[in-house]
């Protein structure tokens, strides 16, 4: 997770930084929206971005944004305590660069342990995986992936998947507003 600076303010009060991982209100949001990416490496930074896209907009509702950086096992106990999330993600599905897809609930799980990968599929799995051990998987989950064009050093999005972010964003909106009219 990026460190707060004035080119890098926390997201949200989620966010906030500690020795042991992001400090979280007593009270979770009932979703947990995480971006996943590292900003220094062109479009793994999806993720981060599409999240402080959506904070900037905002009109989210009771979410919280997490920017979940590369992965830390220190996000267990959000994902844990949040009924719903999104993560938002590169990942490699074999589509062509910049296509969005959205896997939910077992969709994201055999995404994550299938042939098509995130570009952090072993953590993101894990985590997964201590929260199904513990009957703490949010029963609401969702991946909204982005195929990536280029995973180098770089701090700009490919076109195309730059291109993809407002789709990526809308996406988001969709499953709030899908499991909003369903709860």
């Amino acid at each position: 997770m990026l460190s707060p600076t004035p080119m890098n303010p926390p997201l949200h009060p989620l966010s906030r930084p500690s020795p042991n991982g992001p400090e979280f209100p007593e009270t979770p949001p009932r979703t947990l929206i995480l971006g996943l990416g590292n900003t220094l490496m062109t479009d793994e930074a999806l993720g981060v971005i599409v999240i402080r896209r959506l904070e900037a907009e905002g009109g989210l509702g009771d979410v919280g944004l997490l920017d979940g950086g590369t992965l830390s096992f220190t996000l267990a106990g959000p994902i844990a305590d949040s009924p719903r999330l999104i993560v938002v993600d590169a990942a490699i599905m074999g589509e062509p660069p910049g296509t969005v897809r959205v896997f939910e609930g077992e969709a994201m799980d055999r995404q994550l342990s299938g042939t098509g990968k995130s570009v952090h599929e072993v953590s993101l799995m894990d985590l997964m995986d201590m929260a199904r051990i513990t009957g703490s998987l949010p029963q609401h989950r969702a991946l909204v992936g982005v195929e990536p064009a280029v995973i180098d050093w770089g701090e700009d999005l490919s076109p195309a998947v730059a291109a993809a972010v407002p789709e990526a964003m809308a996406r988001v909106r969709a499953l709030l507003h899908t499991w909003d009219a369903a709860d």
